[in-house]
Parts: C-alpha cells; sequence; structure tokens
C-alpha cells in the first residue's frame, strides 16, 4: 500500500485548504482511511476517518463541522476539505489506512492503522 498526501500550504486563519491522499497497490474497498495531525513537540493526533465501501465518516471533536472526509473511488482518492481554519490547526498532516470492515470505521488511534503516506505541511497563519 502506497498513500501520497498533498495539498498543504499557507493560509490565512478562516481560510479553506484540500488535501488529497491517492492510494494505490490495493483494492481499498475493504479499508478504512484516516487523516492524523502532528504539531510540533506534540503526539499525532486523529482528526478523521471514513470507511471506503460505504463511506462512514467520523470526526475529533476539535474539527467537527468544519472538516470533511470524503473519498473518490475512481480515483482511488481520499480528501480532508478543511474550512474555517485556526491558527491551532496548523500541523504536518498524515493520510493512513486499515484493511477493516466497513463497521469499524471509528478508528481513531495510530495504533490501529497499518499503513501511512508521508505528510503534507499546514500552516494558518492568525
Amino acid at each position: 500500500v502506497q498513500l501520497q498526501a498533498s495539498g498543504g500550504g499557507l493560509v490565512q486563519a478562516g481560510g479553506s485548504l484540500r488535501l488529497s491522499c491517492a492510494a494505490s497497490g490495493r483494492t481499498f474497498s475493504s479499508y478504512v482511511m484516516g487523516w492524523f495531525r502532528q504539531a510540533p513537540g506534540e503526539e499525532r493526533e486523529f482528526v478523521a476517518a471514513i470507511s471506503w465501501s460505504v463511506g462512514s465518516t467520523y470526526y475529533a471533536d476539535s474539527v467537527k463541522g468544519r472538516f470533511t472526509i470524503s473519498r473518490d473511488n475512481a480515483k482511488n482518492t481520499v480528501y480532508l476539505q478543511m474550512n474555517s481554519l485556526k491558527p491551532e490547526d496548523s500541523a504536518v498532516y498524515y493520510c493512513a489506512a486499515v484493511l477493516r470492515g466497513s463497521s469499524y470505521y471509528r478508528l481513531s488511534r495510530v495504533s490501529e492503522y497499518d499503513y501511512w503516506g508521508q505528510g503534507t505541511l499546514v500552516t494558518v497563519s492568525s
């Protein structure tokens, strides 16, 4: 499994960005895909997850209502649309994947994912 994250950049507070995670090497219909982030000096934290097969989603409380995770089956790509960005959203964002049934999409721990992308940096200025 290869995961390639992209779309990070510098944005002002209140702005938007869309991150992409291009997945390859498998058929991902039975996978759960997640986004995590890690700020300097902090632990990696959960942001959002989606069941690839049925599209069920799960969010951290800190991003609920502002971020949306989605997937495009034809492009084998998972997206994270980030709106109303805050300076505290600044971090390196990572996409992750694990083989799980569609009922098990509420996966929020780093240890629950087997595959990781390289990360993309998001910086939100105040």
